[in-house]
């Protein structure tokens, strides 16, 4: 069952904790001002079905359509600002390094706003929509912060550029799965942040951690699937509570102590 002072008790286990795994969704995105992949689509794209833009097959249709909903995505990526839940979650990260413990982050958002406030052990599930891979050659490139002029566009090897995300009916990075899957066994606290926890992998991942025998909490402003697993469900936005709990934390004794 939650505890019933859900900020203490995660600022609690924060304190004590040796490896944190926090995973977050578009939930704390969203805070930012940054629209949500499953938000209706305005203006000239009111009537597109985003599902069905972000496909493998979708590309092979049409690559300008499908390049040109991504780059506008991008732009408008750009001009958000990380909020108070990515900077308290780089704090975090810093203050658990500082006293000899770890911090991964794993998240499902493509806006790279964590990088920007400061996180550094970020593994991105899904990819980022601020680099692009040449579908010839496999390399990446980071376009200019300028929207794009050409639809779509070409790297040096003449192959077509796509956004570096995962497209429904694709797989996740081999890369990130694994790194996942090695901070969850190795936790002792998970948080998920901003997530519906509908979607998988990541929606397993308490599973994973709790098997580890990790302590497990949720922040959001609703309940979801996971709520009844972990230990502590604190309700309301991210960019509110966490730095309430990062204030609780206090003086923090080396990682490990206290448990």
């Amino acid at each position: 069952m939650p505890d019933a002072d859900p900020i203490s008790a995660i600022a609690k286990a924060v304190r004590s904790a040796r490896h944190v795994v926090v995973l977050t969704g578009a939930g704390v995105s969203a805070e930012s001002g940054t629209p949500t992949f499953r938000d209706a689509m305005t203006g000239l794209w009111a009537s597109f079905n985003p599902q069905e833009l972000a496909t493998p097959e979708a590309f092979e249709k049409n690559p300008e359509l499908v390049t040109r909903w991504y780059d506008q995505r991008r732009i408008g990526c750009m001009a958000c600002a990380p909020n108070p839940g990515h900077l308290a979650l780089a704090r975090l990260e810093e203050q658990l390094t500082a006293r000899g413990g770890r911090f991964t982050l794993l998240t499902q958002n493509v806006d790279r706003l964590h990088h920007r406030a400061g996180s550094i052990n970020v593994v991105e599930l899904h990819g980022t929509i601020m680099v692009w891979r040449c579908t010839r050659t496999g390399r990446e490139f980071t376009p200019p912060a300028e929207p794009m002029t050409e639809f779509p566009p070409r790297s040096p090897a003449g192959g077509l550029l796509r956004p570096n995300v995962v497209w429904f009916g694709e797989m996740l990075p081999e890369s990130a799965l694994a790194a996942a899957f090695e901070a969850l066994q190795d936790c002792d606290l998970f948080l998920s942040i901003g997530t519906s926890s509908v979607v998988h992998p990541a929606a397993s991942f308490i599973h994973i951690a709790k098997s580890a025998g990790a302590a497990t909490g949720e922040i959001n402003p609703e309940s979801t699937p996971i709520t009844p697993l972990v230990d502590f469900a604190a309700r309301g936005k991210s960019g509110e509570l966490l730095p309430l709990i990062l204030d609780r934390c206090g003086p923090q004794a080396p990682a490990g102590e206290g448990r």
